[in-house]
């Protein structure tokens, strides 16, 4: 049986995701290292002590709404038909990544770009990373049906799933794309790794 939150607990998340939020964007704006847990809470509309009662650290506020997304990914991956295709399952979630709706493939581009100029962020942002690559790849085993600790299977679909998903923001995001969408983008590399990733031809 499935419980709904309460109050109290909806209220909780909802003034994680606001302080999350409000971090994140002041880091776009500002830089991290300007960003003080004060203004974060000021920017949220709460008081210093709230934001120490949610978060440790202002980076680490700044990298949660991403893992809280993740969450939601593994989620709807669960969710998912018993019998659809892993592939055709992925490249649904993959779309719904790089698509506009919700937060945009600008705003994540840069919280990564972020990530990589603040040793203090990187290194919470790695540490993240291996929490989240741990919860995909269970996700992905329970699903498969294969063991998360001593099969391959789980570990190199992330990887590859990953790696199409970070190839098309970054190709998209450099402006220089042919093709009309992120989303063609995304339906492209999918086709690709069906087809085992053959190599293409040369450019005239």
């Amino acid at each position: 049986m499935i419980t709904e939150p309460s109050l109290r607990d909806r209220k909780k998340a909802a003034t994680r995701t606001a302080l999350s939020d409000a971090a994140a964007r002041l880091a776009r704006a500002l830089g991290i290292e300007c960003v003080t847990a004060d203004a974060i809470a000021s920017e949220a509309g709460v008081s210093t002590r709230t934001f120490h009662n949610y978060f440790s650290s202002k980076e680490e506020a700044v990298l949660a709404s991403f893992e809280e997304t993740v969450a939601l990914w593994i989620e709807a991956l669960a969710a998912r038909p018993a019998d659809e295709p892993i592939l055709d399952v992925l490249e649904d979630l993959v779309v719904e990544i790089v698509s506009d709706s919700g937060s945009s493939v600008k705003e994540k581009v840069n919280i990564w770009m972020l990530s990589d100029s603040s040793p203090a962020l990187y290194r919470d942002a790695a540490d993240m990373h291996q929490r989240i690559n741990r919860a995909v790849t269970r996700a992905l085993a329970e699903r498969t049906g294969t063991d998360a600790e001593r099969d391959l299977y789980p570990t190199l679909l992330l990887g590859v799933v990953a790696g199409a998903c970070k190839s098309v923001i970054d190709i998209w995001s450099g402006g220089k794309s042919e093709a009309s969408s992120p989303e063609e983008l995304v339906h492209d590399a999918f086709r690709q790794i069906r087809a085992g990733l053959p190599a293409p031809p040369p450019r005239p």
